[in-house]
């Protein structure tokens, strides 16, 4: 009888291998950002996460070449894996931890969640998602008989929304409002309104925005599913942000965008974004607002004069 590994339903990393690629990102993530060198960890960040953290990187070793003089290692502690079973690759768990950056009691209380990515069977722990929230956003999650989380499928019917439809969903509302099957808050309406406050001409520039769902390869969502039957999910969307300027005026970047740029600014500066969400999905058939944008993570990733 053949068996075959990939087929095989398995927990997809042991506490003992979570716990050091946690360890091992931090590690890294501390070197670069210490030496603003995107190559310290470029083997341990993959997807928006990566996206965000090498073009961020990249920009400061041009503006700060000497280094970060204002570097505080980062510490993630209070570590709590939560571990889906799976078949195939890639395999995928979620770090919950608690970081330095913050106050440990209050509303300025948060937590780090920090998704790592296994390609292969000889490939390495990377993270590909970080979502900063408070405390009371983190949900509870659901567990399976021997205490693993459950993993939610791409094209799941159980959520109001899956989560291979997310980041085209997200893309259409951001640009027409529809879908509306998100909450209202930052992320969406709020952010909807500042984005037509700076499509109108202000200083005589004109902003226009085209938003590109993201779903799959390193940008896959990812999710799990939360006691009430919902599930979080993190999915990806990159966007471009274009400003004109009338005749005889420029577009003026800032020192990281300039640091990013190919081309000449003659009357148009266009931006691209990376953009990375942690939403709480409703399950199918329930009374809250199907998806709820938890988290943000955003950056500038290149942009281009003409």
């Amino acid at each position: 009888m053949t068996v075959h590994g990939e087929l095989e339903v398995v927990p997809a990393a042991t506490t003992t291998d979570a716990a050091q690629a946690l360890d091992d990102f931090t590690e890294a993530y501390n070197a670069a950002d210490r030496a603003y060198d995107p190559a310290l960890d470029a083997a341990q960040v993959t997807g928006a996460l990566g996206a965000i953290n090498q073009a961020g990187l990249k920009a400061r070793s041009v503006t700060s070449p000497r280094g970060n003089p204002q570097h505080r290692p980062l510490e993630l502690t209070d570590a709590k894996f939560h571990i889906p079973r799976k078949a195939g690759w890639p395999r995928w768990f979620l770090a919950d931890t608690d970081s330095n950056r913050d106050v440990d009691s209050g509303d300025r209380d948060s937590r780090w969640l920090v998704v790592f990515v296994k390609t292969a069977g000889d490939a390495q722990w990377e993270a590909s998602y970080l979502a900063i929230l408070s405390r009371s956003e983190v949900p509870r999650f659901r567990t399976d008989q021997d205490g693993y989380a459950v993993p939610v499928a791409g094209d799941s019917d159980e959520t109001a929304v899956a989560p291979d439809q997310l980041s085209k969903d997200y893309a259409g509302y951001l640009s027409d409002g529809k879908p509306a099957v998100f909450a209202a808050g930052e992320a969406t309406s709020e952010w909807r309104e500042r984005r037509e406050q700076k499509s109108r001409r202000t200083s005589g520039l004109v902003t226009e925005y085209v938003d590109q769902p993201l779903n799959s390869g390193q940008f896959a969502p990812l999710g799990l599913v939360t006691d009430d039957g919902g599930a979080l999910v993190f999915f990806s969307m990159r966007y471009y942000e274009r400003q004109t300027a009338p005749q005889g005026y420029r577009p003026k970047p800032n020192a990281d965008e300039k640091a990013l740029m190919t081309g000449e600014i003659k009357n148009t500066l266009t931006k691209e974004w990376m953009s990375s969400q942690a939403a709480k999905v409703a399950p199918r058939g329930g009374k809250e607002p199907t998806v709820a944008i938890l988290g943000r993570l955003q950056g500038v990733t290149s942009a281009k004069g003409s």
